[in-house]
């Protein structure tokens, strides 16, 4: 009862206590209910130390945004706004070393080096890669290296999977040219990056590296959204254009593979 006077400021106040002390009571009660599993508002009230009209009060608020549930028997539980950001956590904590998994398998399986990269601030972003095993491959990548958007496979499909304002950034920043092929015309790149969205893959052919080629697919998340790209990248004369479908198809079941990892319900293959 102290507490509840505490929190009218004195009594003048109209009986809900202070916004901080709200959020603290809030996330106080959804430690007590994943805690315990389930929890009635009885118990809740107890748990804080203050009224039921309180507690009923917060766990509506929670109810609203789905954090937690109320069950038949009046007990609440953790809801699905509450597991979905458990689950993001848990994804960004096991995402590095997920990818880096996945990295390895590509290798393994073409012999050419490989990597998966995010968006940050209009470059893409290696948080894993694996070196190809050839004599003759590309060994001038590395984790945490930035490489540009316009001119790379990864930045291409991480591009495309970004709304128009993303790439008007890109625009403004400059295209910067890195060699002969390298995409430094807007229209010409918004036309590559709708091409990516229609057919699910990047192409790179010697725009950012000179005598080196690359294709790229989307990695999603549990919502289906794209996270990140997987790439595989070899010396020119290793990956003809020709062959980049079928490149490209090997790697979608390898980034398939990863989007499970990470929560995404990847539609079965059609026959």
């Amino acid at each position: 009862m102290r507490e509840e006077v505490a929190a009218r400021g004195g009594g003048g106040g109209r009986g809900d206590a202070s916004p901080v002390q709200s959020v603290d009571r809030a996330l106080r009660i959804l430690e007590h209910v994943a805690d315990r599993g389930a929890a009635g508002i009885a118990e809740i009230a107890a748990e804080l130390g203050v009224h039921r009209s309180t507690a009923f009060r917060l766990l509506a608020t929670l109810e609203a945004r789905r954090f937690v549930v109320r069950g038949p028997d009046g007990a609440y539980r953790l809801g699905g706004g509450a597991l979905r950001i458990a689950g993001a956590v848990t994804a960004r904590v096991d995402f590095a070393r997920e990818a880096q998994l996945v990295c390895d398998e590509v290798t393994a399986e073409l012999g050419e080096t490989s990597n998966v990269a995010i968006l940050v601030d209009g470059d893409a972003v290696n948080i894993a890669q694996a070196t190809g095993s050839g004599s003759v491959a590309v060994r001038d990548q590395f984790v945490g290296q930035r490489t540009p958007a316009h001119a790379t496979s990864s930045g291409k499909v991480l591009l495309a999977s970004e709304g128009p304002a993303a790439l008007e950034r890109v625009i403004a920043e400059g295209l910067r040219r890195y060699s002969e092929s390298t995409i430094v015309e807007p229209e010409r790149l918004s036309d590559e990056l709708r091409l990516v969205r229609d057919r699910g893959w990047a192409a790179a052919l010697a725009e950012w590296q000179e005598h080196a080629h690359a294709v790229a697919v989307p990695v999603r998340d549990s919502d289906g959204a794209v996270i990140a790209a997987l790439s595989v990248t070899a010396p020119a004369f290793r990956m003809p254009e020709s062959e980049l479908p079928a490149l490209a198809a090997t790697l979608r079941a390898h980034a398939d593979e990863l989007s499970r990892r990470l929560g995404h319900r990847v539609p079965p293959a059609r026959g």
